[in-house]
């Protein structure tokens, strides 16, 4: 049974995070090279604003905090899952390597695929997601004994080589191709966000409404994978079906995410950590608050980075960097 303290823990913390996302999509929309006061922040939003400040919240500020926001909550959620399914408090889709897979598709299909601007947005996450499973799979069976089962310890060492491996097929791939081309992947390994308009948000909004629900329905199979495989199976899970689907559920969000903002690690990796030390362990507690978590980190990395940091910013990928590398760090120290 779930304490009624629990819940109203819950509630409070889910509202404070409200509270705290609102206020840095506030600072984010008043700041930055255009100018646009706070006190006209209002009569613009409610569309008494002029030419300028119209364009200036509506296509350039806006869609870039939702891509930001939306792109975090889901590196978060893949986070999440991940941890849960190979039990293993390190797992993180930029980490083990997902991120790269994915990176390694949009390479090759944005330098050698005809490309179509109308439907660009949308194709891209469903290519990342190709390259994020078959790299996903690789490293499950890689990281797979049929006498220990799936080996955490293992999982994250693999993923690492297949990280490395792919960010090198990635620089080979691009070290031949035109300088317009080779600014685009450049900026994407350094996970500057260059999805900023409105089809991206549209592009990625679907699998988050989607893949969040399904995981919160997951919830009690994750708690039981979380814990033991023999437990699970006590519990009458199915393992290997259960663990492939949440698997691919953890790929897709991993691989929208990171079609439109670049290849950016450490969000899934602390964001569920940081849930779990407020909220406890039970994934249906800490996943709604590590969701809202990665959200906001990834949105405060990119509104600092892009604003406050003169003159040419510093892409998000790399000022969460500066957060997550220290405490991946603390982390493997700790275990």
């Amino acid at each position: 049974m779930i304490s009624t303290a629990k819940v109203q823990k819950q509630v409070f913390v889910l509202v404070a995070m409200l509270l705290v996302i609102a206020v840095t999509i506030v600072v984010g929309m008043g700041t930055g090279s255009g100018s646009l006061p706070f006190d006209r922040l209002l009569s613009t939003l409610f569309g008494h604003g002029t030419a300028k400040e119209d364009l200036l919240l509506y296509s350039i500020r806006l869609p870039r905090m939702a891509v930001t926001l939306l792109s975090g909550m889901a590196l978060a959620l893949s986070g999440a899952i991940l941890q849960g399914i190979t039990r293993n408090d390190l797992a993180d889709p930029g980490i083990v390597g997902i991120n790269a897979g994915a990176g390694a598709a949009i390479s090759a299909f944005f330098l050698y695929f005809p490309l179509d601007p109308k439907t660009f947005a949308y194709m891209l996450p469903l290519v990342a997601f190709g390259g994020g499973l078959a790299t996903a799979v690789l490293i499950y069976l890689f990281s797979y004994s049929k006498a220990t089962g799936l080996q955490p310890v293992k999982l994250v060492l693999v993923g690492v080589g297949f990280a490395l491996a792919l960010s090198g097929l990635m620089i080979v791939l691009i070290s031949s191709t035109d300088l317009r081309k080779f600014d685009f992947i450049a900026k994407w390994l350094a996970g500057n966000i260059w999805g900023v308009d409105w089809p991206f948000v549209y592009a990625l909004l679907p699998w988050l409404v989607i893949l969040f629900p399904y995981t919160l329905y997951k919830s009690h199979t994750l708690n039981l994978l979380a814990m033991d495989e023999s437990i699970a199976v006590g519990a009458g899970v199915s393992i290997n079906r259960d663990r492939l689907l949440l698997l691919g559920a953890a790929v897709a969000l991993a691989a929208a995410a990171v079609s439109v903002t670049g290849g950016i690690a450490f969000v899934g990796l602390m964001a569920p950590h940081i849930a779990k030390s407020i909220v406890g362990r039970r994934h249906q507690y800490f996943v709604p608050l590590a969701v809202l978590m990665g959200g906001w980190l990834l949105l405060f990395a990119d509104t600092i980075g892009h604003n406050f940091i003169e003159p040419v910013g510093i892409p998000a990928g790399i000022m969460v960097a500066l957060i997550g590398g220290p405490y991946f760090l603390f982390l493997l120290l700790k275990k």
